[in-house]
């Protein structure tokens, strides 16, 4: 249990992917049994806000990871939750607006502003797998500010010029909605779990005197893997080995 409230907690404090990937390679076998399997998962998100008249899908890779808890009474049964470290969200081409500087303004008439929200995304799903490894999951998510900004951009004399205005203080700190998926456990290798998942927000992103009816939408295609679980199973079946083991009394006769 120390070791696995560990882990969480590394995921937290550490900066980069590469990390988490390095922590989950050493400790995965120690979070993986019968009725727990701990992995990564990453993949695809397109993400929209509602209400923001022409904007477009904002597409982007998320990674995290991952724990699905069985049931002991039917594993069938497990909740699968987990953060996802990396999730970009927001809109592309939302409404040039005024940034309150005459000369940025000039500069950037007629051109375009993408909207990004960074969070760390907390699902906590019922899931159900089928016998036929089809699963279905269902939930609220929770989701953690981290950053927001819009980047205004317009091209000038065939080079980009680029300004990003920080809009963290003007967004949410907590976001949370339903969560929705479907996907299949595959039963190659350690078991690669392939999901199509969709996020519909229920708290508006913009604070105080902006839109309250703007809300974060999200579709996730991911694949996760557990880690460490072939390691795991070999040591279960060594353990068991070795318990069943039986030393016959040497023969005096």
């Amino acid at each position: 249990m120390k070791k696995g409230l560990f882990i969480i907690a590394a995921f937290f404090c550490v900066s980069s992917l590469q990390s988490q990937v390095l922590i989950s390679l050493i400790f995965g076998d120690k979070l993986n049994s019968e009725f727990l399997e701990f992995g990564l998962e990453g993949g695809a998100n397109f993400s929209t806000i509602s209400n923001m008249g022409s904007s477009k899908t904002n597409p982007g890779f998320n990674l995290g990871f991952y724990f699905d808890l069985k049931s002991r009474k039917n594993p069938a049964w497990m909740i699968n939750t987990g953060v996802i470290v990396k999730s970009p969200m927001g809109a592309q081409d939302i409404p040039l607006y005024s940034l309150n500087d005459e000369n940025l303004d000039n500069t950037f008439a007629g051109g375009s502003v993408n909207r990004e929200i960074r969070y760390f995304n907390v699902p906590i799903l019922i899931k159900y797998q089928f016998k036929n490894r089809i699963y279905l999951k269902a939930g609220p998510q929770f989701g953690l500010l981290a950053k927001a900004f819009d980047q205004f951009k317009k091209e000038v004399d065939k080079d980009d010029v680029i300004y990003k205005k920080n809009i963290r203080d003007q967004v949410h700190v907590i976001d949370a909605g339903l969560a929705i998926g479907t996907g299949y456990h595959l039963n190659v290798g350690n078991g690669l779990n392939i999901t199509v998942q969709y996020y519909y927000g229920l708290v508006t992103v913009m604070k105080g005197d902006g839109p309250n009816n703007q809300y974060n939408r999200s579709l996730y295609l991911t694949a996760g893997i557990p880690i460490g679980r072939g390691k795991a199973a070999q040591k279960k079946a060594e353990k068991e080995a070795e318990l069943n083991k039986v030393i016959l009394p040497e023969d005096k006769n």
